[in-house]
């Protein structure tokens, strides 16, 4: 089965972004992708564009079904249907999760903890590449 982790993140909130994917088949991983997404991202927003990515990097592997692990409870709550999408800058995003549903059997959304192995990975992606882009780290963070 393939597996995406996905993870996005911002300096500031808003501020410059990036996002981190992880394509695996179990325990293999198979694609490994960043990108430097902007000087005015939300954490919010940065992680549906993972999402995004990662639905359209899953795509190129199967037609089938997929689990996608992400780090943000808000994301998964609003996939799931249980929290309603309020923000009109959100809304956009995740109409576009909702239509690459339709490249897969079935679709399962789970939410991971940051501190799950390859949701660390995804995270390391972002932050290399906010590096890169010339937005260090703050002290003391991951």
């Amino acid at each position: 089965m393939i597996y995406t982790n996905s993870d996005g993140g911002s300096r500031g909130n808003p501020g410059p972004g990036a996002v981190g994917i992880l394509i695996r088949d179990g325990e293999k991983i198979l694609v490994k992708q960043s990108k430097f997404i902007g000087r005015f991202v939300t954490n919010n927003m940065a992680e549906y564009d993972a999402l995004i990515m990662a639905l359209k990097l899953a795509s190129k592997h199967t037609n089938k079904e997929i689990t996608c692990c992400l780090d943000s409870e808000l994301i998964v709550n609003q996939l799931l249907g249980k929290y309603r999408v309020r923000n009109s800058k959100l809304l956009p995003l995740f109409l576009e999760v909702q239509k690459l549903q339709e490249n897969f059997e079935k679709i399962i959304y789970k939410y991971v903890s940051r501190e799950d192995k390859f949701q660390i990975l995804a995270d390391e992606l972002v932050n290399d590449e906010l590096e890169r882009a010339g937005y260090p780290k703050f002290p003391g963070k991951r």
